[in-house]
């Protein structure tokens, strides 16, 4: 793993993902025409496509097929159509009323709120048809894509991200206790992380033992992303970030730094890290692209 060029392959799987997005995307043509232009608006700013990558890294770490990445594609794009969703309506003003969002005006500032609204809406609706059209199941078995259907669904609603968004509003100027704040994180950044990771394992066609040891590496990884995101909130700018920085502390968040100091929080990402890679100990070098994103998940500065 030492010798692995992670810009390298993020680089090229950033590039596959957007290709394939762009192909799968709804085109801005017909009367819906102003409404997709919104969803592909917010699609297509940016982004480095982290859960798309580690679904597709995650079915190449179980499979040696050299056609699953192609058969995991709609999948990736579905999830990261799911992720844009979250961040148009994480951007509102109802939410955390930012303005900028990987470094471009956000979708309620350029398109006004009700079709940002509605643009999240058709983001997280579309994903569901990609999972589910026959026409994009490119060989994955019927149960696959149920299971995948399921566990997507479930980090995307109210056990997972929507349910972590609401304890997030729920708890901004309240002092809350440091478990309540894990389960913030767990909910709202980790458990679409973890829904990608599996995605891909079971895809890949993982066995039981294979799918708990992803879960786990899905978890913690979750959790890093997370604990940097607050880290960077703190010590970024917002040229740096593409969005606005020290909206946290603005805000009267609970962050890692708030409760332990930059320093702690660093060291506490790294142990996320090192429990991510404990997980993989039993998967050979077809994981290590899953080693190299841990280490750039916590090491990233935006």
């Amino acid at each position: 793993m030492d010798t692995f060029d992670i810009k390298k392959f993020l680089r090229e799987k950033q590039e596959i993902v957007v290709q394939a997005l762009d192909e799968l995307m709804l085109p801005a043509k017909g009367v819906f025409a102003d409404h997709i232009t919104a969803m592909r608006y917010s699609l297509f700013v940016g982004g480095k496509r982290v859960r798309p990558i580690l679904c597709l890294a995650a079915g190449s770490a179980i499979s040696s097929d050299p056609e699953i990445e192609f058969r995991l594609l709609p999948v990736a794009c579905a999830l990261e159509c799911i992720h844009t969703y979250s961040l148009i309506h994480d951007d509102l003003p109802a939410m955390d009323d930012d303005d900028l969002r990987r470094g471009s005006p956000t979708c309620h500032k350029k398109f006004g709120e009700a079709e940002a609204i509605l643009a999240g809406d058709g983001l997280l609706t579309y994903a569901f048809d990609l999972l589910s059209d026959p026409r994009h199941e490119r060989g994955l078995s019927g149960q696959a894509r149920l299971a995948i259907i399921q566990a997507i669904a479930r980090a995307a609603g109210s056990p997972g991200m929507v349910g972590g968004q609401a304890l997030d509003m729920a708890a901004e100027g309240k002092q809350i206790e440091f478990d309540h704040l894990r389960a913030i994180h767990r909910s709202k950044t980790g458990a679409l992380i973890t829904a990608s990771v599996l995605a891909g394992a079971i895809g890949g066609g993982a066995g039981t033992d294979q799918l708990a040891d992803m879960r786990r590496f899905g978890d913690s990884i979750g959790l890093a992303f997370q604990i940097v995101d607050d880290l960077l909130d703190v010590i970024s700018t917002t040229e740096e970030l593409g969005k606005t920085a020290g909206s946290d502390a603005a805000q009267n968040k609970a962050t890692y730094p708030a409760f332990f100091g930059v320093d702690r929080t660093r060291e506490l990402a790294e142990e996320a890290v090192s429990q991510s890679l404990a997980a993989l100990e039993r998967f050979d070098e077809r994981a290590d692209p899953l080693r190299a994103l841990a280490r750039y998940i916590v090491d990233r500065t935006k």
